[in-house]
């Protein structure tokens, strides 16, 4: 076993990483940009060197850096993590050639299912079944939009070199297929450096399924069964769990070794997953599940395969890496209970789901733990104090929780979502959570369009009810001993009323009558109150001021969300607009945003144009009503 490992990597599978590597007695060496410079991965490696700027093309992007890093700190083998480099054949190949240790598949393997179109073909000569499309040479516009076509709407265009729900679209129709194309096309390059694209058939009720595979160097590829990963937005995994809901075992059987045999066909080494897309309209059946896409390095979701097989995949990883067999037969794998992960992003729901950047003030996702038969797992990359950065990926965290079955799970998650204190930085959390206790998620009524059928009843209003604001009221005053002159004082008992606002509404709220709080948390200093309810976080403020607790935007002003680029401009100046034409295209922390027409009215001021960069609040256009 080698004794020093580096991770090409940044964020929580880094730490991830780095505490199987510590447990097993190797030494970590941490890579970070310029931005990440006290981050949390960096605090805890072994060693740590620079590898460039804050943009990940002239950091965790240059392979030349990384394995310099290495040479430089006697690091003997490199682990990529998940994305940046992960799957960058030709970085795996000049790792090995500099003498070190690839933990992770041969280079060709990465190749031959790096690219969709030819793993499909690779897939289907090694009899695993594949999605019905276009995997062709010719790109043009007209041939592409021909064999959508003859495909029939509605079609799913998808980058060659795609993943992680990037440069990918769904059309419904043939007159929206240009415009889906191009923006396809746009993302796979910025993203990939590759706009070639292939065209599926989008199955109706489908269901995300995938398996987990390990391969060693001794010819043994083995599966560590599978998970569904169905609740997704815009094609990113939202929550997944293991195993899938509703699977009988023949079918299991079935799916798994056709995993298996994909795995076989590459002479697969290391961690991998096999996604397929299930046509579920009748349950889960084995001749209705087909070939997407293998993914040839740790998943984000591995956390729910390990808590159901109490295999620590990372290890498997590092002993692969070094040599040595896969330390167990397939018959010696079963699966335990049943897992559930969560993913909790930097962004806001009540906004369009808009990352959201800053310094982490409060934070507490609370602490893992075993109760009775029931485990809470937190994998993170930042502490409190630490700054979200709007350089790279918004995760937060991943939430995981282990049950005896699936409701014991529910329950002990969506408590965990409950709970949890993130200010000011905005999350997912509440919005986690409603999906998680949704009545069709409990009963396992699941398919990829669980999200967009739903979202009305899954995002939550961003405003507080009644009962919240008079639980505001009790933190303010139960923590008002701490500094007795703030707040505001009333009438006969003075500890009995406390006055909030928020948004330009001022309340009182007097505490001496009788009235309904909830379980929650918060704290409160000399101007405000936040609360921590079900997942969200409402600020008031302690102060009668007029607007006090926040402002918004003038009418018709389009003010930029974030620190970003602007990619396109559609309008000029003068220009008659309809509420919800598409003004401009702003990209942001890996995503495109539309940023859209209010109401309908003109074009009164436009002040960037394509390639501009712009900072967080910059006026971006004016919209005026007609007159």
């Amino acid at each position: 076993m080698f004794e020093k490992l580096l991770i090409a990597n940044r964020g929580e599978i880094a730490c991830r990483v780095m505490r199987t590597a510590k447990a097993m007695g190797i030494d970590t060496v941490a890579v970070y940009s310029e931005a990440d410079a006290t981050s949390l991965h960096v605090r805890i490696a072994d060693e740590a060197v620079c590898i460039g700027p804050a943009a990940s093309a002239e950091s965790y992007l240059v392979g030349d850096n990384i394995i310099a890093a290495a040479q430089e700190t006697g690091a003997e083998a490199i682990h990529p993590g998940y994305g940046f480099l992960s799957e960058n054949a030709d970085f795996a190949q000049a790792v090995i050639d500099a003498g070190l240790i690839w933990v992770g598949p041969k280079p060709e393997s990465i190749r031959a299912m790096g690219l969709k179109d030819a793993a499909k073909k690779l897939m289907a000569e090694a009899g695993v079944p594949v999605t019905p499309g276009y995997m062709g040479e010719d790109q043009s516009a007209d041939v592409l939009a021909a064999e959508a076509g003859k495909i029939g709407y509605p079609v799913l265009i998808k980058a060659v070199a795609g993943g992680g729900g990037k440069g990918m679209r769904k059309v419904d129709d043939a007159k929206d297929f240009t415009d889906a194309l191009a923006s396809v096309k746009r993302e796979a390059t910025a993203s990939f450096g590759n706009d070639v694209v292939i065209i599926e058939k989008w199955i109706e009720s489908p269901r995300h399924i995938e398996v987990q595979l390990f391969g060693d160097s001794h010819g043994t590829v083995l599966h560590l069964f599978e998970r569904d990963c169905s609740l997704q937005r815009r094609h990113q995994k939202v929550i997944e769990e293991a195993p899938a809901p509703g699977m009988d075992e023949e079918t299991r059987a079935a799916v798994c070794a056709a995993a298996v045999r994909a795995g076989q066909a590459v002479a697969y080494e290391g961690a991998g997953t096999v996604e397929f897309i299930a046509d579920a309209s009748e349950g889960l059946r084995a001749d209705r599940i087909w070939f997407m896409e293998m993914n040839t390095r740790l998943q984000v979701e591995h956390p729910v395969t390990e808590e159901i097989t109490g295999v620590d995949l990372v290890e498997w990883q590092l002993l692969a890496a070094a040599g040595e067999p896969v330390p167990v037969a397939q018959d010696e794998l079963s699966i335990k209970g049943h897992a559930i992960e969560a993913r909790l992003y930097a962004e806001d729901p009540t906004t369009g789901f808009l990352p959201s950047t800053g310094r982490l003030d409060h934070f507490d996702l609370g602490r893992e733990q075993w109760r009775g038969k029931r485990r809470r797992r937190i994998e993170t990359g930042v502490e409190e104090g630490d700054m979200i950065s709007p350089h790279y990926d918004p995760m937060i965290a991943k939430l995981v929780a282990h049950g005896e079955d699936r409701d014991g799970a529910i329950e002990t998650l969506a408590r965990q979502l409950s709970r949890l204190e993130v200010w000011p930085v905005k999350t997912n959390a509440a919005f986690l959570l409603r999906a998680l206790t949704h009545d069709a998620f409990v009963a396992a009524d699941l398919d990829t369009g669980f999200i967009a059928r739903y979202e009305d009843e899954l995002i939550p209003s961003g405003d507080p009810v009644e009962v919240e604001w008079r639980t505001a009221a009790t933190v303010a005053l139960a923590q008002e001993e701490a500094d007795p002159l703030a707040g505001f004082r009333l009438n006969a008992d003075p500890r009995l009323a406390v006055a909030l606002a928020r948004k330009g509404e001022t309340r009182v709220i007097d505490l001496g009558d009788e009235g309904d709080t909830i379980a929650a948390t918060g704290f409160r200093d000399d101007e405000r109150v936040v609360l921590f309810s079900s997942g969200e976080a409402f600020e008031f403020a302690l102060s009668t001021r007029p607007g006090a607790g926040g402002a918004a935007a003038g009418d018709g002003a389009i003010l930029s969300p974030m620190p970003g680029k602007v990619t396109s401009v559609e309008v000029a100046a003068g220009d008659k607009v309809a509420k919800g034409d598409r003004l401009l295209t702003l990209e942001a922390m890996k995503m495109e945003h539309a940023m859209t027409a209010p109401f309908d009215g003109v074009v009164a001021e436009l002040n960037v144009s394509a390639g501009q960069q712009v900072a967080v609040e910059a006026l971006l256009a004016k919209v005026e009503k007609e007159q």
